[in-house]
């Protein structure tokens, strides 16, 4: 090999490596990021209060067709007039939204179908738990579904029926 086509060759390289390392950087730096700025599950105190007036309950579970291993929910979920409360574990990620559905979502596609008709009730910024304030022009009789869904990379996380 020609001198200049191993120095060509040697520079690629280093390029390469440190293109590859930037990527692998960005992505642990995405997937991170959200767990290191998450808020503390919610203390049993705030829990307690706010499932005093609990009108609907639920289950998240693992295996439904859209989680995958990157992205799940499974805990309890408690749904009043003013609150939604949340016990269990959600995979760690970017923007999680809370919404509520009239209609059966278990994928991205369902849930991309219906969105426009969903009606988002908050940012999810704990992976542990979470309490969510819902606003006083919603009314949860007027849906039957909880979805969590990721807002950044357009991901379904979870779902559950919470009324018949």
């Amino acid at each position: 090999m020609h001198r200049k086509t191993k120095k060509f060759v040697l520079i690629l390289f280093k390029i390469s490596t440190h293109l590859l390392f930037l990527i692998i950087g960005l992505c642990l730096g995405m997937y991170i990021l959200p767990i290191i700025t998450a808020s503390p599950k919610p203390n049993s105190t705030l829990i307690n209060l706010a499932l005093e007036n609990s009108k609907y309950e639920t289950v998240f579970v693992r295996d439904l067709p859209g989680s995958s291993f990157l992205y799940w929910g499974q805990g309890q979920l408690s749904l009043s007039e003013k609150n939604i409360v949340f016990q269990g574990k959600l995979s760690p990620g970017p923007s999680y939204k809370f919404y509520l559905t009239k209609k059966f979502v278990q994928d991205k596609e369902s849930f991309l179908k219906n969105k426009t008709n969903a009606i988002l009730i908050g940012d999810i910024n704990s992976f542990n738990g979470f309490i969510l304030k819902i606003s006083p022009s919603i009314n949860i009789d007027n849906y039957n579904y909880a979805v969590v869904w990721c807002e950044s990379f357009s991901q379904f996380i979870t779902s559950a029926r919470y009324q018949q």
